[in-house]
């Protein structure tokens, strides 16, 4: 049986600059006057739709004992939270966050992006570019905890996204409507119109 050899490999980073633009300090003045300059990267040949994991910018994850380690600190520095909290005269229970509380942000966010609500004293604003983002990130998470929910929680999800929906189509449908502004109608993606935010203004 013939026996296969393990290749292993070391990863060493070549970039001459940090993400601030400092030269890193574990490069040398020589490695620095032979890195290619602006010219030749800019004719070099653009980089593979599919890259390797090796390519990728995201870092490992950490190991098993440094997240263990982290959370243990995270829970220390909560509980010494709560005890604060509760020499205020208040409940720590308030703070703490539910699948159920988190929808509800997610739903009070949206109906403040359809101008549904505002806070108290301001003035009630439209984004629908945003409140649309909002309703896809409850789809989706209605899609990735499909099976995983109780039915409070599946009630909950699915009668917000019903309600955000309705109120979503209610305020686009009251959008076209709108008289045009001075330059015409209303393109969606580039234009404000008073409170209305149909769009991002960067370009």
């Amino acid at each position: 049986m013939v026996e296969k050899k393990q290749e292993s490999f070391t990863v060493t980073d070549r970039r001459l600059f940090t993400s601030d633009g400092e030269v890193r300090r574990e490069v040398s003045e020589e490695e620095i006057s032979s890195a290619p300059t602006a010219t030749a990267v800019a004719e070099a040949p653009p980089a593979p739709v599919h890259s390797t994991p090796l390519d990728s910018k995201v870092p490992p994850p950490p190991s098993a004992d440094e997240q263990k380690k982290q959370a243990d600190a995270y829970q220390r520095s909560s509980q010494d939270l709560d005890r604060r909290i509760e020499q205020g005269g208040h409940s720590a229970k308030e703070l703490t966050m539910t699948f159920e509380r988190f929808l509800a942000s997610l739903y009070m966010t949206a109906m403040m992006q359809l101008g549904m609500m505002h806070e108290e004293g301001g003035q009630p604003g439209v984004d629908v570019i945003g409140a649309r983002q909002t309703i896809d990130t409850m789809s989706l998470l209605a899609e990735k905890t499909k099976g995983n929910l109780t039915p409070q929680e599946q009630g909950f999800l699915q009668n917000g996204l019903y309600e955000l929906r309705m109120a979503y189509v209610e305020v686009i449908n009251a959008l076209a409507r709108a008289p045009l502004s001075a330059n015409g109608p209303v393109q969606p993606g580039n234009e404000r119109t008073g409170s209305v935010i149909v769009g991002s203004d960067k370009r």
